[in-house]
């Protein structure tokens, strides 16, 4: 997976008053931005030919003698996405999430926190956003709690972004354990298991190696 550009810095005139600036962000930081946008642009919205051709000739995860279930859920992914046809990812994708009526899998976390969409756990999310000063974009229909929604928001919270603080590894943890752990399992067992999940059991399956990672790095710290 290509790296996206460093973000250009303005330097202060010799006689500002000095300034905080952040260090870059280490390489293993770098990774895991990366590994969360490209779950949220996943779990968001179908692949074009575009990011399916990307992931079928990005490099390998390498395990380097750990759990392999990241390197191998990542050679699944691209190699599916070498052979898979847009429109068909693109209508499995709107079997699982947009059907008419209820649709096989609603990933959002009010509905497994606690059983019903639009939720308490949504306003205790958006509360905690605010403080690090996110909010939701005008015209997204999604939900702040849609899992893609909060993948998004762990790399904002990783590498920053305009206006938004790059938060410390323990702000990290909390959110994820307090926002993510408690339900991601469930949600991707769906996602695997519904009926047409074809590409997306894929998806899953790497969304679920790679959060279960997250899960036990920040419990050893």
């Amino acid at each position: 997976m290509s790296l996206p550009e460093a973000p250009q810095i303005d330097r202060p005139s010799a006689s500002a008053a000095p300034v905080a600036v952040p260090l870059p962000l280490s390489g293993e930081d770098q990774a895991r931005a990366d590994l969360y946008a490209l779950l949220s642009r996943l779990l968001l919205a179908a692949p074009d030919s575009a990011l399916l051709d990307a992931l079928a000739h990005a490099d390998p995860i390498l395990s380097e003698g750990g759990d392999p279930a990241l390197e191998q859920s990542w050679e699944a992914l691209t190699l599916a996405s070498g052979v898979m046809d847009p429109e068909a990812v693109a209508e499995e994708f709107d079997t699982l999430f947009v059907s008419v009526g209820t649709p096989p899998v609603n990933p959002y976390g009010s509905r497994y926190l606690s059983g019903f969409m639009n939720d308490t756990p949504l306003a205790e999310l958006r509360a905690d956003l605010a403080r690090f000063g996110i909010g939701r974009v005008r015209g997204v229909g999604e939900f702040e709690d849609h899992l893609g929604a909060l993948c998004e928001t762990m790399r904002v919270l990783i590498t920053g972004a305009p206006g938004i603080a790059r938060q410390p590894i323990e702000r990290q943890q909390a959110f994820f354990e307090v926002h993510i752990a408690p339900w991601y399992e469930r949600c991707l067992a769906d996602i695997g298991g519904a009926e047409g999940s074809n590409y997306y059991r894929l998806v899953a399956r790497l969304a679920g190696a790679f959060l279960a990672i997250e899960a036990q790095a920040f419990v050893v710290g």
